[in-house]
């Protein structure tokens, strides 16, 4: 009896990359000429990342900074989910981008069904924020694959455990 192969679908990230992006981030703004003296602070929560800065032209140039260095660091920039800016004191501008961790629930009955219906020999089920999917080809995994990355998610899709 041939052996059963799966892998499966994640959406995560490395939380060290994102400490050491930011890190450079930031190293980046004190450097930049433009933005030496806007007194630009990140900091990064649990799941979130927050911006204090002095204008909408500044957090414009601080998000390009972020998501430069963050591809660089091979992290997507899907990961990023911004939130709308909002005003602080001293005529400052805050914005907290959330950090898009695990698959939700309707993202993963999407890819669940879009498995089954186009691909007969290849199983797919929800496993709390990812989804596994296995057949006993390997070919018929790799194509579900690709399928899978042509769908357009709001947020970054890994493979992992692939056996």
């Amino acid at each position: 009896m041939a052996a059963t192969n799966s892998f499966d679908v994640v959406s995560d990230f490395d939380r060290q990359e994102l400490v050491n992006t930011i890190d450079q981030a930031m190293r980046d703004i004190k450097t930049r000429y433009d933005l030496k003296d806007t007194k630009t602070t990140i900091e990064l929560g649990e799941n979130t990342i927050t911006i204090n800065t002095s204008s909408d032209f500044t957090l414009d140039a601080v998000q390009t900074i972020l998501v430069t260095k963050a591809i660089k660091r091979s992290l997507s920039p899907k990961l990023f989910d911004y939130g709308t800016p909002e005003s602080a004191s001293g005529g400052r501008i805050r914005q907290e981008i959330t950090l898009r961790k695990g698959i939700s629930k309707d993202d993963a009955k999407l890819i669940t069904k879009m498995v089954k219906t186009d691909f007969k020999k290849v199983q797919a089920s929800i496993q709390g924020d990812s989804v596994r999917v296995s057949s006993k080809s390997k070919d018929d995994l790799q194509a579900a694959m690709q399928a899978i990355r042509e769908l357009d998610f709001p947020m970054p899709i890994q493979f992992n455990n692939y056996r």
